[in-house]
């Protein structure tokens, strides 16, 4: 082996051998710094002849060249290894955790709120809203109620504290108030729905002094009983997610609508739950009618040329029905057992494609 190959064994050794860029760099001004080995022997090619410098010049040059190779080689896998390791120890994880088990749930009415309100959107219904703490005039007085009608009594309805003027605003017993207000700021075509709390002084099982109700109101030209029926089919057939709907109607009486009517629906209570759809039994859903002329009078309308229909439930009842639910009270109760038992996954939205209810 010649000297030039022993030198460039010994050099590529040493960077093979280089743990870091410093000792790479010790290699290279080693052997091609100003006083390195292969700088000090092409220092040589001046003092030789012609022939030596044709056969040498060569050489040293290759040598040159291959260790200059082989010390950018080493240097850019040094500096990769180098990154590699800055990385690994600067190192973020910014994936999210597994999503752990949601711990709240979504209360029955909130979900059955949103459920009726999805189907009712269907149909072409807004979605109407007003105060709970209502003038006498609207809760009462425009809605054709007498002043000594039992309703107003104060068994029935929660007063607050007289005004200055002697008059009294009402806890609203029911949220037909919302269709006085829309009435007296719209003209028709009027089509809305009302949910909402409302009170009464009522508590048992299936009666709570606070709960929820949803009441629909249409006002238009055109419109008849015929629309009404059709309406509460199709709310109930999307509901109860059922395929036949058979409802029976029943003469009733309520100040704001005339004719008024109660809707039974055909069901089947046989074995220790109610089966809507089939059998032999009924069951009271609705309360509804067309809209008093004297309703329409007092809230600006026209009543020889618009009449309309509206149609009011219990929207706790409704989730009683279609749930499960044994009790009203348990609605009301805080109690977090009874609603990991019939509560709602937060993201578990009803939707009429993808399905209302669990």
């Amino acid at each position: 082996m010649t000297d030039t190959q022993t030198l460039e064994k010994d050099i590529l050794a040493g960077i093979a051998a280089a743990a870091d860029e410093a000792a790479l760099e010790a290699v290279r001004v080693a052997a091609l710094g100003k006083k390195g080995t292969i700088s000090e022997l092409l220092k040589t090619l001046g003092a030789m002849s012609p022939d030596e410098r044709k056969v040498n010049g060569p050489a040293f040059n290759g040598l040159r060249d291959r260790v200059q190779q082989a010390i950018a080689a080493k240097k850019s896998e040094l500096e990769a290894a180098a990154l590699n390791a800055r990385l690994a120890s600067e190192r973020v994880d910014i994936t999210l955790p597994v999503r752990p088990e949601a711990m709240g749930s979504v209360h029955p009415v909130s979900q059955v709120l949103d459920e009726v309100v999805a189907i009712f959107a269907d149909l072409g219904f807004a979605v109407a809203e007003g105060p709970d703490i209502e003038f006498d005039d609207y809760n009462f007085t425009k809605l054709n109620t007498p002043p000594d009608h039992p309703a107003r009594q104060m068994q029935d309805t929660f007063y607050m504290v007289p005004q200055a003027d002697g008059s009294r605003h009402v806890l609203r017993t029911q949220t037909s108030a919302v269709q006085v207000r829309t009435m007296l700021v719209e003209k028709p075509p009027i089509r809305i729905i009302s949910p909402g709390r409302t009170y009464r002084c009522d508590s048992d099982a299936t009666h709570s002094p606070m709960f929820h109700q949803i009441e629909g109101l249409v006002v238009d030209e055109t419109t008849h009983l015929g629309h009404l029926k059709w309406t509460l089919e199709e709310f109930l057939k999307a509901f109860f997610e059922i395929d036949n709907v058979e409802l029976r109607a029943r003469p009733s009486y309520f100040p704001f609508t005339e004719p008024s009517l109660e809707w039974d629906m055909r069901c089947d209570r046989s074995g220790g739950q109610i089966k809507f759809g089939t059998g032999n039994d009924w069951l009271e859903i609705f309360g509804s009618g067309m809209v008093n002329p004297r309703v329409l009078e007092n809230c600006g309308i026209d009543s020889s040329k618009f009449q309309g229909y509206a149609f009011g439930g219990g929207i706790d009842r409704l989730a009683m029905l279609k749930y499960g639910i044994p009790d009203i009270r348990s609605f009301f109760e805080s109690d977090l057992r009874w609603l990991r038992a019939y509560g709602f996954a937060a993201l578990d939205i009803p939707t009429l494609d993808g399905g209302l209810s669990r």
